[in-house]
This record gives C-alpha cells, sequence and structure tokens, in this order.
C-alpha cells in the first residue's frame, strides 16, 4: 500500500477559499466591540437602515413625539414611585409627617402616598410628573390622532396602524383611570365607588361582574391590589408592545408628508435619522421633560391630604374625574331617568349602563372602522404617503368636528353642577340644553366647516389664477383703482394644486335595458348616494390649461397710458419695476 496521496482535482476548487475569507474579513467596516458583536448578532444592516431612514420636518409630527416622550417619563416615575407604594387596602393608623392626619385610620395604599408625599425626599415631585406626564400623554395622543385624521395619514396602507393608535388611545384613558384610584383617597375612592355603579348596571350579569373584579362586597380589600397589577404590568405592558408595534409600521411604510415640490408617494423628503433627526429628537425629549417638570413644580395636582382617606359615608363636594373621562361622566347625567325598566325579573338600568360601559367601546369602535369605512365609499385602493390639507376634503373635516362638537357638549355636561352653582344657573336648564346640543351641536358644526373648507379652496383657486395680493393700489388716470396681484412662484402654487378633487358616482340604473331587476343596484345605489355625500360639494384645483389661458388672458390686456399714480398700502416695500410689470395682471 502507498503511503503518497496524490492531489485530488476538488482540491483546486478550494485553493482560494481562505485567502478570499481573509479579504471579507478584512473588508469589514467595523472593529473592536463593535465588530465582534456584528459577528455574532448581524445588527450592521438593521442599523444602517434606521441610520439611513429619512424623516420629514414638521412641526406637527412632533405631537406622536410628545406622546412618546410623555409616556416614557410616565414609566420611568412611575418605577420610582413603586419602591415604597403598597397596594393594600388594609387598615393602619397614620403616623407620619403630615400632622392634620396624625392617628386617623387609613389604607396602607394611602399611608404609602403620603409618606411618598411628605417623606421621602424628591417624592412630592415625582407623584407630579408621574401625573402631569399621564395628563400630558393622553391629551398629545388624542392632539396626534386628530392631526392623523384631518390629513388622511390614516389611508392605505396604513389602517392597521391607526387601529394600533386606537386601541393605544383607549388603553391610556383606562390606565390613568386605574392610576389616579390608587391612592384611596376619597376622591379617587369616589371614582371607583361609580366604576362598581358602572359594571352592575350590565343587564343580567352586572351584579355577579361586580362582585368578581371586587372580590365580594363593595368595598372590599381585593380592588386596589387588582388596579395596582393591571396599572403596573397588565396596561403598560399592551401599551408598550402596540406603541412599539406602531413605531415599526412607521418605519415599514416609511413617514407621511406634506405636499410640496419633489415630494411624491415613492419618496420622503427631510432629514436622516443619524445625526440630524436623532439630535432633535434627543433634544425635544429634554424640552418636553423640562416643561413637565415645571409645571409639576409650580402647579399642585392631586393634592390627597387635602381629600383626607376614603370614607363610604361621605363624597367629595364637587368631584369631577380627570378630564379624559368627562365625556362619560357627562353621558351619563344627560342620560333621562325613565330609561330604567324592569322585565323577566331584572332591572335594565338603561339610564346608567349606555353612557358608562357602551359608550367607550362603541366610540372608539366607530374611530377606529372610519379608514375601512371611507375606503369602501370612495373606492380608493391606492396607497397614500402624502397628506391631505384639511380644507381640501370638507366632508370628512366635517365630520371630525362634528364628533369634537358632541364629544365638547359630553366635556360640559360633566360639569353641568359646576356651571349652574358659579352662573346662578338651573342645572335642569342646563341638562336640557345640552341634551339639545348633543343632537343639534354636531349637524350645524359639519354644515359650517364644510362651508368654511370648501370656501378656503375657492380662495386657493383664485389664489392660484390671479396671483397673491400685495396690497399695493394702481390709480389710473380715468380715476378707476386696481390691486396689484403678484403671481405665484412654482414652489408657491404647488401645495395649492397638486390635490385630488373625485367626482361623485354615478347613479346606476335600477333596471337593465330588457327591464329585469338589476341585482347589484341597490348596493350600488346607496354606496353612490354615500359617495355624493363626500363629494358632490367640492371645488376642483385649477388645470395646467385653465392656469395657462387665465395668464394667456392677461398677457393680452392692454396696459393703461396716461398718468397714473400708484398708492401702496401693505406692500410698501415692493420695487417700482414689480409693480409696473404686474400692474396688467389685477
Amino acid at each position: 500500500m502507498s503511503t503518497i496521496h496524490d492531489a485530488r482535482p476538488a482540491d483546486a476548487l478550494r485553493a482560494g477559499d481562505r485567502q478570499a475569507d481573509a479579504r471579507a474579513t478584512a473588508q469589514k467596516p467595523l472593529g473592536g466591540i463593535a465588530g465582534w458583536l456584528d459577528d455574532r448578532l448581524g445588527a450592521a444592516k438593521g442599523v444602517s437602515f434606521l441610520a439611513k431612514k429619512v424623516f420629514p420636518d414638521h412641526w406637527s409630527f412632533m405631537l406622536g413625539e410628545i406622546a412618546m416622550y410623555s409616556m416614557i417619563i410616565c414609566l420611568l416615575t412611575g418605577a420610582f414611585l413603586t419602591f415604597w407604594f403598597v397596594p393594600s387596602a388594609g387598615q393602619v393608623s397614620y403616623d407620619g409627617s403630615y400632622a392634620p392626619l396624625q392617628g386617623v385610620t387609613v389604607s396602607e395604599a394611602y399611608r404609602s402616598t403620603l409618606n411618598i408625599s411628605f417623606d421621602i425626599r424628591g417624592g412630592l415631585l415625582i407623584r407630579q410628573i408621574h401625573h402631569w406626564a399621564a395628563l400630558v400623554f393622553i391629551a398629545s395622543v388624542f392632539v396626534h390622532m386628530a392631526r392623523v385624521f384631518f390629513t388622511g395619514a390614516f389611508r392605505k396602507p396604513r389602517e392597521i396602524n391607526w387601529v394600533f393608535g386606537t386601541i393605544l388611545s383607549m388603553l391610556a384613558c383606562i390606565e390613568g383611570f386605574a392610576g389616579y384610584s390608587l391612592p384611596d383617597d376619597l376622591l379617587s375612592g369616589t371614582g371607583i365607588r361609580a366604576m362598581n355603579g358602572f359594571v352592575q348596571s350590565v343587564p343580567v350579569i352586572g351584579s355577579y361582574m361586580a362582585y368578581f373584579i371586587f372580590g365580594g362586597a363593595f368595598p372590599g380589600e381585593a380592588i386596589i391590589p387588582r388596579l395596582y397589577s393591571a396599572h403596573v404590568l397588565l396596561i403598560p405592558a399592551i401599551l408598550v408592545g402596540l406603541f412599539t408595534a406602531h413605531i415599526l409600521l412607521v418605519f415599514v411604510h416609511k413617514h407621511t408628508q406634506f405636499p410640496g415640490p419633489g415630494r411624491t408617494n415613492s419618496n420622503v423628503v427631510g432629514y436622516p435619522l443619524l445625526p440630524v433627526y436623532i439630535a432633535k429628537a434627543g433634544g425635544f425629549f429634554f424640552i418636553v421633560f423640562g416643561v413637565i417638570a415645571l409645571i409639576s413644580a409650580v402647579v399642585s395636582i392631586n393634592p390627597i391630604w387635602a381629600y383626607g382617606p376614603y370614607d363610604p359615608s361621605a363624597i367629595t363636594a364637587g368631584s369631577q374625574p380627570d378630564w379624559y373621562m368627562g365625556f362619560a361622566d357627562g353621558a351619563l347625567r344627560l342620560l333621562p331617568g325613565w330609561l330604567e325598566f324592569e322585565t323577566f325579573g331584572f332591572t335594565w338600568s338603561m339610564n346608567i349602563f349606555p353612557g358608562s360601559i357602551l359608550l367607550l367601546p362603541i366610540m372608539w369602535g366607530i374611530i377606529g372602522a372610519y379608514p375601512f369605512v371611507e375606503a369602501r365609499v370612495t373606492g380608493d385602493e391606492r396607497e397614500h404617503h402624502l397628506l391631505d390639507r384639511p380644507r381640501n376634503a370638507p366632508t370628512r373635516t366635517a365630520i371630525g368636528v362634528a364628533g369634537i362638537s358632541m364629544y365638547l357638549v359630553l366635556f360640559l355636561a360633566a360639569g353641568n353642577d359646576i356651571i349652574a352653582l358659579k352662573l346662578h344657573l338651573s342645572i335642569n336648564d342646563i341638562t336640557q340644553m345640552l341634551r339639545l346640543l348633543f343632537f343639534i351641536a354636531p349637524p350645524i358644526s359639519f354644515w359650517i366647516t364644510k362651508r368654511i373648507c370648501l370656501s378656503l379652496q375657492r380662495a386657493d383657486r383664485q389664489k392660484v389664477l390671479h396671483g397673491r395680493e400685495t396690497g399695493t393700489i394702481w390709480r389710473y388716470a380715468d380715476g378707476r383703482f386696481e390691486e396689484i396681484h403678484a403671481p405665484l412662484t412654482p414652489e408657491e402654487r404647488w401645495p395649492l394644486v397638486q390635490h385630488e378633487s373625485p367626482a361623485p358616482l354615478q347613479l346606476s340604473a335600477a333596471k337593465d335595458v330588457n327591464g329585469v331587476d338589476n341585482p347589484v343596484s341597490r348596493k350600488e345605489r346607496r354606496r353612490a348616494r354615500l359617495s355624493h355625500f363626500y363629494f358632490n360639494d367640492r371645488v376642483a384645483p385649477p388645470t395646467p390649461a385653465e392656469l395657462e389661458a387665465e395668464h394667456h388672458a392677461h398677457e393680452h390686456v392692454a396696459a393703461p397710458t396716461g398718468e397714473h399714480e400708484a398708492i401702496e398700502a401693505a406692500g410698501a416695500g415692493q420695487e417700482r419695476e414689480t409693480i409696473k410689470a404686474d400692474k396688467h395682471r389685477g
């Protein structure tokens, strides 16, 4: 047997493998710890993708950032508070530094909240930052949703992201309610007592649900620990998960942008994430944190020591829920008492149940379903990455304002007793007026808003065709006066003419040419009526042909002759040559 091994032909195919591997290793851009991590995690591609992500620059996009930063502040301050808060309804005697309550029997939750406020260094400031940040978080979420709605940012492919945001806003309200109920003071205890009544108003099973939630008869000792678990574990986990999914979808779909020259549905004009946008975002975070900290330091909120511990036999005079739950309390006050009735041995509390339990899922369900309804009515299946100006979608804008007016009526109703007390009016008269406004205000605000949007569209059309007003008045020799209009630049003209103005769908015939009923005519006619509701009143933007014809007509107007005098009003700083060149464009 020979001990000499002949080289196999296949070895030649692998001769340069080691050299190629060495070259690939040498070409890696990262070294040190970053390179070591990238070799094992492969994160460089993802980081590169994020670093090159472009974000448009517009002030309204900061509303979502305020919501994100205030939520982060809530999480940080909440983690601080958990070190000292005791989620227990067990009764103890207060022996802290707040003298007026010393020796009073209180719950452990209430005592620990007082200790945080008076005995933990910086505890009261952290408590107030936590509370104010929660209010800012909920307010910014609502305003951000309004911006998304009025600009049409919920359209394809962002319907799912809109649903995520809708659920997030509803959970934010529930999280806020759970949070301010934890101190077990007289005001928060009154809110929990109201919640118990709401649950009991559920037909048939309400009393069983209340017994299960409270672990027995009200008030019990189980509700505080259960609210604590929901407030610090369950709901925050869902909120963080929804928020993460929301941000990821923003990256996947790319950011929307307002129309302008060079901006299309296939690009994004703005700044990359690194280094520009991340630096601006970091600075903005500290601005938000600083403003919330300043408010918390100088404006007191939820002074539980003034309310005292919760006592089921007492109630705080003029007690009101936090503002974001005010609409639900207002709905309860507007529902008439005669809606309660009995049948089959059960009490049906329709004077409470619709406003307390049904209102939240119905309201947020309508909000979450709106993108799908609009897409169905308009038949628009295209992707939209350019935002609408609210005036260019008058029906949608009017619907949003009508919904806001309905919300405001319910919100005012939550303080009908305070309004009656301060203005020396009859609470019954105020309640009756608000019931009437609940049905009258939405259609009136819808009509007014739509008229305003159409008027603004006509003004934009006139501005494109005839130019902008300069404030300069030209007087001719025959005594006539004419204002000088300056033509718009392409950059100024683009946002005014880029939008679409869809025509309403035409009604289909109920019968075909043979007199046979059209099986789909009823469905199509219903959709056509909805389309007319959306698009029947419209002002089409000027077409390039109309713009060219208008300018061509102006150019053929003979320039006036004779003596003339320029009276400069608002445009006193304009050059004389510009006025002479543009005077025939009036």
